[in-house]
């Protein structure tokens, strides 16, 4: 199908099923995650995933996390610094060692254990932010920790995959590796921050001297593009150097224009294909065939979140409901997990039927959070 018909095909069908969820008191990203199954590959097969709708969807996901960094509450932020550590660190061990014995106890090698176990690691937190934002709890206490404890998971993650890569390949790993790649991640945020505050503040202060139509909303996407290019060079996720760009723009005068243009341009195009693409993708054969492994490594995935995030939450202090909305926030899995699975396959590490568990374990995190997210933020 030409990428011009596929892409009027996912917005209507993203609108559509979206707004049948939500009449059935279900976040309006499920329904668009259960179009995108119907229309794709699995079922009616109308759609495939291009190379067009990938690039849009990829837009869709850096726009989502930029709307939440202009979303982000910067005090707030540095209130629940602390517990957003303990939060991250939890969720990054706990499934990292349920995930690795498991894989053991399934007679899995120990490289192939570690990499199982690593993938367990990260979060993605596009669709929790994207639920949270249309049920308004973003700006909550949970949503504020969720986000800061993603953005840590996500560079703990990103660490442990790096280390394990050297294990492999090298057979052994140097702890200066380790250093050397932290000291990169703190350095891309504090020289964000420090340098880009400013930098940020002056760029939009040029677009309102350029006369010409939305210069001011360009050049705020212009920003948050370039944030998440050089958060990649820094070997770091694109869409945390998008975060980190919207909660810059936050701190200007201009954030509340910016803020609703974007809203307009996410959400009539990106935003919609992203999560409708997430359907398109999802081989729904898999989890029909999805062994016991696969399942219980799915379960220990979902568990490992809501343990590892809820006991690093409880230590922060939060009330065990709080506790419990924070992890189950942190249960989806995505873009690292499935770049990380790509790399064991690439690397050797695992074959295709390996590569199929933690396929399965995405869809089925990926299903299960948004009835779980409405539920628990319902129970006030």
């Amino acid at each position: 199908m030409d990428v011009f018909l596929e892409l009027a095909v996912i917005l209507i069908v993203a609108k559509l099923f979206g707004y049948i969820a939500t009449k059935a008191k279900m976040p309006g990203a499920l329904g668009q995650l259960i179009g995108g199954m119907l229309i794709g590959p699995s079922i009616l097969n109308i759609v495939s995933y291009s190379e067009g709708v990938h690039l849009i969807s990829e837009i869709g996901v850096v726009l989502l996390l930029f709307l939440a960094g202009l979303e982000t509450d910067v005090e707030e932020f540095k209130r629940v610094g602390v517990p957003s550590f303990l939060i991250a660190l939890g969720g990054v061990a706990i499934p990292f060692v349920m995930g690795y014995f498991l894989s053991e106890w399934f007679g899995y090698e120990r490289t192939e254990a570690l990499f199982l176990g690593g993938i367990l690691t990260a979060t993605s937190v596009g669709l929790t932010v994207s639920i949270l934002m249309e049920m308004k709890k973003l700006r909550t206490k949970e949503g504020t920790a969720i986000l800061a404890g993603a953005v840590v998971d996500d560079i703990l993650g990103i660490i442990l995959l790096t280390t394990l890569i050297a294990m492999y390949r090298k057979g052994h790993v140097y702890i200066e590796d380790v250093g050397i790649l932290i000291g990169e991640v703190a350095v891309f945020f504090v020289v964000s921050w420090l340098v880009g505050k400013p930098i940020v503040k002056e760029f939009l202060s040029l677009s309102e001297r350029i006369d010409l139509p939305e210069t001011l909303t360009a050049f705020a996407l212009a920003i948050t593009l370039i944030f998440a290019y050089i958060a990649e060079q820094f070997r770091i996720a694109g869409i945390t150097g998008a975060y980190l760009a919207g909660v810059l723009i936050a701190q200007t005068d201009e954030a509340k224009r910016i803020s609703n243009r974007m809203i307009t341009v996410s959400y009539s195009l990106f935003v919609p294909v992203f999560l409708v693409g997430i359907g398109i993708k999802t081989d729904i054969s898999i989890i029909l065939h999805a062994g016991t492994f696969a399942i219980l490594y799915s379960v220990i995935a979902i568990i490992g979140k809501i343990v590892g995030c809820g006991v690093g939450a409880l230590l922060a202090r939060f009330k065990p409901k709080e506790a419990l909305r924070v992890g189950i926030g942190m249960i989806p899995r995505m873009e690292v997990a499935l770049i990380m699975a790509n790399v064991a396959l690439t690397e050797n590490v695992f074959d295709k039927g390996i590569f199929s568990i933690p396929v399965t374990m995405v869809i089925i995190t990926t299903i299960i959070t948004p009835p779980l997210l409405k539920w628990i933020f319902s129970r006030d």
